[in-house]
């Protein structure tokens, strides 16, 4: 069925009892030609993209839990293009645009909200750095626009500007980029996924891959084994643990990410806003929940929850920015597990093994980069060459020392 406003004018007539299941809960085939472990929003992209652009539908994505509950359901729903680095922007901006579009395209309501998102700058030095991003943004073709106090000021009247510590110099306002609801992408991919031939399977755990004579040739679950031609990870956090069934050593540690969303509120915040002087950034969702993260744990970990010392910190640098929210309940707190690569930048490329494929190492970046990621990692898996706008995520560059280090940061993922 497609959605439409008739449809849900013809369904309240009935009392909704006519709506389907909006995919097939399937049982997985013996033989596949593209098994793609991950449920999450890039698994499922990737699936859709390889049907509805590269015609190739005989395919299953393997997911150990449900669909979405991993790092697509553990984020803060941020999407942007505000990158600096030539490598980095093209990825992104293309990210960017499939979002626009995403919703007619998937005939699905993912309550993309193109808010706009401000970084705050806090030093002469800092505005110079955001000057040069925008800078470069806009000679790629992407919006991109200085702000001065006053502006923000009359746009966000409750922060503190004279902070003793941190006053607000300016920032930088990407005006197309904001928000998106992450259960609804998932849900969205899915059903679209679906509907054309891909074979969702869930609740069931990769605990095998088989490789022979350097090709892999399928997949052991914990429903059986299942034969593929091509094989393709999209497991975010679980990268490591999931190519070492392959023989891989990664580049990637996998850290703990918390995220936090406070009670109810009247509208308050109208984009999603980052602290320039720490880690943090905010937003308000349609519910009024402010929905704000910060830094990683810093320590190596696969658990879905943090520890205090980082929620403090969080609280200090929102403190620190809107002093208010000292009066605003927390409601939760979760973890997701963070894949983080060695330069901060991600990996889609072939692996050693012929047929295995990877799409790893997005640090924090990898809600927002869901539907780029999963239309290069599908021209990868069809075609056998890179797209063009991830030709320098190779998971090469960390031996031959191409580094995409967009923060400056070097070699220590727990800064990034």
């Amino acid at each position: 069925m497609r959605y439409s406003g008739f449809s849900l004018i013809a369904q309240s007539l009935k009392g909704h009892a006519g709506w389907g299941p909006a995919w097939r809960d399937a049982s997985p085939k013996s033989t596949y030609d593209v098994v793609i472990i991950g449920g999450g929003g890039h698994g499922l992209a990737t699936a859709y993209y390889l049907a509805s652009r590269y015609g190739v539908s005989n395919v299953a994505v393997i997911e150990k839990g449900y669909i979405g509950s991993g790092n697509a359901g553990r984020n803060t729903t941020i999407i942007r293009s505000n990158y600096l680095l030539s490598e980095n922007i093209p990825f992104f901006e293309s990210s960017m645009k499939l979002w626009e579009g995403l919703e007619q395209e998937l005939n699905y309501n993912a309550m993309v909200s193109q808010r706009g998102a401000l970084l705050l700058c806090h030093s002469d030095a800092q505005r110079d750095a955001f000057a040069r991003r925008g800078n470069a943004m806009r000679l790629a073709g992407v919006d991109a626009e200085i702000m001065e106090v006053e502006q923000i000021r009359a746009m966000l009247p409750f922060l503190d500007y004279e902070n003793a510590r941190f006053p607000i110099r300016g920032g930088l306002m990407q005006w197309r980029a904001g928000t998106a609801r992450h259960d609804a992408v998932v849900w969205g991919y899915a059903r679209a996924a679906d509907a054309r031939g891909v074979d969702i399977v869930q609740n069931c755990e990769v605990t095998g891959i088989s490789v022979e004579n350097g090709r892999v040739v399928g997949v052991d679950t914990t429903r059986g084994q299942i034969k593929a031609k091509k094989v393709a990870l999209a497991v975010a956090g679980n990268s490591s643990r999931v190519a070492a069934m392959a023989g891989l050593r990664l580049p990637i540690e996998s850290h703990v990410l918390q995220a936090f969303v406070s009670e109810g509120l009247k509208p308050l915040l109208n984009c999603v806003l980052t602290f320039g002087a720490g880690h943090l950034y905010i937003s308000q969702s349609d519910k009024g929940g402010l929905v704000f993260g910060g830094g990683i744990d810093g320590y190596n970990s696969y658990a879905q929850r943090g520890n205090l010392p980082t929620i403090e910190d969080v609280m200090e640098a929102a403190m620190g920015l809107w002093p208010a929210l000292g009066r605003v309940r927390v409601l939760r707190h979760w973890g997701g597990i963070m894949d983080m690569s060695m330069d901060g930048s991600p990996i889609i490329d072939h692996t050693s093994v012929q047929g295995l494929y990877i799409n790893a190492g997005w640090c924090y970046g990898g809600f927002k980069a869901t539907p780029a990621s999963g239309m290069c990692l599908a021209h990868l898996v069809a075609k056998d060459e890179p797209h063009p706008v991830a030709a320098a995520y190779r998971l090469d560059r960390f031996a031959t020392g191409r580094l995409i280090d967009e923060r400056g940061m070097g070699a220590q993922p727990n800064l990034h």
